[in-house]
């Protein structure tokens, strides 16, 4: 009889873990990710522009909150990102700083149908004091000013600026005086506050309260003012969730974000 207890009392013991195991299967977790592969589902990979890192990294933060969605983001020059995504075949939203990149993207068919944000504005920024007395375009190409400008060939705003100057016949004048190119616009915020050049056209969103840098704006017959495009990008394994994240880039809690870091959405 003792023999059978005993016997009883080893069975019990051995088999407590594995009833514990399988009641532990079965109970969801706090995160509600109980299912394999569930986690790599729940994050997002974005490529955006460099000059607009903080409406979308509060945006990032908002989507996660709302809907457990974590945001990666690749920052860099559209130009860069874009070589990117045709590179690696990977990500699953695309953001460049103007339409021109999103056309390139179109046409190599790496993305999707966009949507409108906001507007980027070019203007001239200068260090504060504006030591160079900076009034228009045509003082970026006067004698001894020391202007730094975005690679156009990497940065929407070196493109973008380069055609302001082409078309207000400043082009020569200006070379002549361009001391550096940046791939980045915030490469050029880093020049302008550390007073390394006297003047740059640049995004207004990037330099509005910022207070070592001053604002001279552009007159607009002479501006060309771009809209910033959302996407999602063709080859993305979550299409779906990509395109929910471009929806709320788009939506008015979206578009607050970008008009609380000096934008101005598209209605």
């Amino acid at each position: 009889m003792w023999l059978k207890k005993f016997l009883a009392v080893i069975l019990a013991v051995t088999l407590l873990p594995l009833v514990l195991l399988g009641c532990s299967s079965n109970t969801p977790d706090p995160g509600g990710q109980n299912n394999a592969g569930q986690g790599e589902l729940k994050t997002l990979h974005v490529f955006s522009g460099a000059g607009l890192r903080k409406p979308m990294d509060d945006i990032g933060v908002a989507f996660e909150d709302k809907y457990g969605v974590k945001i990666e983001y690749t920052y860099a020059g559209s130009a860069q990102n874009l070589s990117q995504l045709e590179l690696s075949g990977e990500g699953d939203v695309y953001v460049p700083g103007s339409m021109y990149y999103y056309e390139a993207g179109k046409e190599k068919g790496l993305v999707d149908a966009k949507k409108d944000v906001a507007y980027h504005i070019p203007i001239i920024a200068v260090p504060k004091g504006n030591p160079a007395g900076i009034e228009t375009l045509e003082d970026l190409g006067k004698d001894n000013v020391k202007v730094v400008m975005g690679d156009e060939k990497a940065a929407a705003i070196g493109k973008v600026a380069q055609k302001i100057l082409e078309e207000n016949g400043l082009t020569a004048s200006v070379a002549a005086n361009t001391v550096a190119k940046t791939a980045t616009v915030n490469e050029l915020v880093v020049y302008l506050t550390m007073k390394q050049a006297d003047a740059s056209i640049i995004w207004e969103d990037n330099v509005a309260g910022i207070e070592d840098i001053e604002i001279v704006e552009i007159a607009e017959e002479k501006n060309q003012i771009k809209t910033i495009p959302v996407c999602t990008v063709s080859n993305s394994e979550k299409k779906e969730l990509a395109q929910q994240f471009v929806d709320f880039v788009v939506s008015e809690e979206g578009k607050n974000h970008f008009k609380n870091h000096g934008f101005k959405p598209v209605q």
